[in-house]
């Protein structure tokens, strides 16, 4: 029987890989092994996850859309894809086991709340490659004292050494998003030196921080930092956050909590 083409959806943010060069470009940049523990997260029609399938003994998937399930399912039928049907921001990476290789083509409708979870699980991460809109990954990676340089640039480089590997116009899809696209590497920072004491804590002044971006630090961080602690702490009461490097955000947050300081 011949199967109807699938419809993309645009509650799933569904624009599915085609470009064959592309695919290639990507499966080098990956290079999968036989043994790799891998995920691939939002397989759609399966332009990574044939490919993928051939190079490993097995291949994790994960997939939303009950429709590209029942497809996968017949596709790779009593073969090496192990398919987990639901939502990857509730799915529990860490049954997989450990040195978990992640990839795959995020969803933009979902990909900034992702990688904020894909953190919780980086003690069992040995790499990451997704492709995300360019303006994302662009954000990701940005230096300080840049316009792209913000709250996800700190937070994820506080935890990954991140690189944009690839670039991707937007003729790669079907249907073609308005946007480009980029792939990014991640690899999870072991020892994060300096190290926030309270990263709870962290993660929460850089959020503060970041929040009036027109504001100086003196504005946004008024009720945990007096002027007193900007001298001591060397940094410029009267910056922006954009101009404070990690370890600066780092080095307010164990100020905070030597200080005992209620936030």
């Amino acid at each position: 029987m011949r199967h109807q083409p699938h419809i993309p959806r645009k509650r799933f943010g569904q624009n599915f890989l085609q470009k064959q060069d592309i695919i290639d470009d990507i499966l080098h940049v990956i290079g999968p092994q036989p043994d790799d523990l891998m995920v691939e997260i939002g397989p759609g029609l399966g332009a990574l996850t044939t490919p993928l399938a051939r190079a490993l003994k097995q291949l994790h998937v994960i997939e939303l859309d009950r429709d590209i399930v029942k497809t996968l399912h017949e596709k790779h039928d009593n073969g090496n894809v192990v398919i987990h049907e639901g939502d990857a921001l509730k799915f529990n990476f860490a049954s997989l086991g450990a040195r978990l290789r992640i990839v795959g083509n995020l969803p933009y409708n979902i990909s900034t709340p992702l990688l904020f979870y894909l953190t919780e699980y980086i003690a069992h991460v040995r790499d990451i490659h997704v492709m995300l809109q360019k303006e994302v990954v662009e954000r990701m990676v940005a230096a300080p004292d840049t316009s792209a340089y913000g709250r996800l640039s700190v937070a994820l480089q506080y935890r990954f050494e991140m690189e944009k590997v690839l670039d991707v116009g937007p003729d790669a899809f079907y249907p073609q998003p308005k946007v480009d696209s980029a792939v990014v590497r991640m690899l999870p920072r072991v020892k994060r030196e300096p190290a926030a004491t309270d990263e709870a804590l962290f993660a929460r002044i850089v959020t503060t921080a970041f929040s009036q971006r027109r504001k100086t630090l003196r504005n946004t961080l008024r009720n945990i930092l007096e002027l007193a602690d900007f001298e001591v702490l060397n940094i410029d009461a009267g910056a922006r956050a954009e101009t404070l490097s990690v370890s600066d955000f780092v080095q307010i947050a164990n100020w905070v909590t030597e200080q005992q300081k209620t936030f």
